[in-house]
C-alpha cells in the first residue's frame, strides 16, 4: 500500500491499517485520528503536523521518524519503536508509550502532560523543555538523556533510572523520585 492508497482509504472510513508497510514516506499534516496502525512500519516517514489523536501504534516501528509538531493526544505507543525520532513541540498529553524504546528521541518542548512513559527506555533522549507534568516514569531509563528545563511536576519517577540524566532546571515540585521520595 502507498500514502495514496492510505489517504483515500482513511478518507472512505477504513480505519484499521496495521502492520503497514510505509518506510521513508510523506505523510505531513495527514489527518489520521483513530487510525489503527499496529506494528507498522513507518521507518524514516515524515509526519510533521499530523494528527493522530487517539491512533494505534502499539509495537509500531518510527524509527528516525520525524513527528515534529504532530498532535498525538491519548496516542497508543506501546512497545514501539522510535529510535532518534523527531517529536519536539509534539502534543503528546495522555500518550502511552509503555514500553516503548525512545533512545536518542528529540522530545524537546513537547507536552507529555500525564503520558505514560513506565518502562520505557529513554536512553540519551533529548527531552530539554518538556512538560511531563504528571507523567508516569515508573522503571524508565534515563540513562544519559538530557531533562535540562523540563517540567517533572508532580511526576512519578519511583524506580527510574536517572544516573547520568541532566536534570538542571528541572521542575520537580511533588514528584516522586527514584528512592521512594517526594521532592519538595
Amino acid at each position: 500500500m502507498d500514502v495514496q492508497e492510505l489517504l483515500r482509504r482513511y478518507a472512505l472510513g477504513e480505519r484499521d491499517f496495521s502492520n503497514v508497510n510505509l518506510v521513508h514516506v510523506c505523510l505531513t499534516n495527514a489527518n489520521l485520528v483513530g487510525a489503527h496502525l499496529t506494528g507498522a512500519h513507518l521507518i524514516q516517514a515524515d509526519l510533521r503536523g499530523a494528527d493522530l489523536t487517539a491512533a494505534h501504534l502499539r509495537q509500531a516501528k518510527l524509527n528516525q521518524a520525524t513527528l515534529a509538531d504532530a498532535v498525538m493526544i491519548k496516542i497508543c505507543l506501546i512497545s514501539a519503536e522510535l529510535v532518534d525520532a523527531d517529536l519536539s513541540g509534539a502534543n503528546l498529553i495522555n500518550a502511552n508509550f509503555s514500553g516503548a524504546d525512545l533512545s536518542y528521541v528529540n522530545l524537546g518542548g513537547a507536552n507529555l502532560k500525564g503520558a505514560d512513559l513506565s518502562n520505557t527506555n529513554l536512553t540519551g533522549a533529548d527531552i530539554r523543555g518538556a512538560d511531563l507534568s504528571g507523567a508516569n516514569l515508573k522503571e524508565a531509563n534515563l540513562d544519559g538523556a538530557d531533562l535540562n528545563g523540563a517540567y517533572l511536576d508532580n511526576s512519578d519517577l519511583s524506580g527510574a533510572n536517572i544516573i547520568g540524566a541532566n536534570m538542571r532546571r528541572a521542575g520537580l515540585s511533588g514528584a516522586k523520585m527514584p528512592d521512594g521520595t517526594i521532592h519538595e
